[in-house]
C-alpha cells in the first residue's frame, strides 16, 4: 500500500469526522448588527460551499467537510434569529444596551450586551447568557450587581 493511499484514507475519515458546531440551547437574540453579520456569514458560508462543489471533491475533501458544516450551522443560527432592535432611552440594563460599570477594584469598563455570535470581550461585547450580562439584566443607574462574588456598580446605561 503506498503512502498516498494512506493520506487520502486518513482525510478522508477526518472530513468525515468534522463535528458540527454547536449550537446554543438559548434564544438566538440578535442586534441589527448582528443580523447583518449573520447574513455575511451566511452568505460566504454558501459561496464556500459553492467553491467547493465546483473543485474536485475527491482531491479535498476537509474543504467539502468544512463548507458543508458552516453552511449547515448558519443556515440554522439564521434561520432561528430574532432581531431586537435598540430602544432609544433606556433606563435600565437590557439586551443591545451598552453599559458602563464600576468594579471594587477602581477600574471602569464598557461592555455592550449582544447575541452569542456577536459577543466579542475584547471588543467589548459580551453574550447576553453571560455571567456578567445576567448579573446587571434589568439593573438601573446606581444600582450595585454582584459578579464572579464581587461588587459592581451601574455607572451608565446607553
Amino acid at each position: 500500500m503506498s503512502v498516498a493511499f494512506t493520506r487520502e484514507n486518513d482525510l478522508e475519515a477526518t472530513a468525515a469526522d468534522l463535528p458540527d458546531r454547536p449550537i446554543s440551547p438559548h434564544p438566538n437574540l440578535v442586534t441589527p448588527a448582528g443580523m447583518a453579520a449573520l447574513d455575511a456569514a451566511l452568505g460566504e458560508a454558501r459561496a464556500a460551499y459553492a467553491q467547493a462543489q465546483t473543485g474536485d471533491v475527491q482531491a479535498d475533501r476537509m474543504a467539502m467537510a468544512r463548507a458543508t458544516r458552516d453552511l449547515r450551522y448558519y443556515s440554522a443560527r439564521r434561520a432561528s434569529a430574532q432581531l431586537v432592535e435598540a430602544v432609544a432611552h433606556p433606563r435600565s440594563v437590557q439586551f443591545g444596551t451598552t453599559v458602563t460599570i464600576d468594579r471594587e477594584d477602581g477600574r471602569r469598563q464598557v461592555f455592550r450586551i449582544v447575541g452569542e455570535d456577536e459577543a466579542d470581550p475584547a471588543k467589548g461585547s459580551v453574550s447576553y447568557v453571560s455571567p456578567l450580562a445576567k448579573a446587571l439584566m434589568s439593573k438601573v443607574v446606581g444600582d450595585v450587581a454582584l459578579v464572579a462574588g464581587r461588587e459592581v456598580e451601574v455607572l451608565e446605561i446607553a
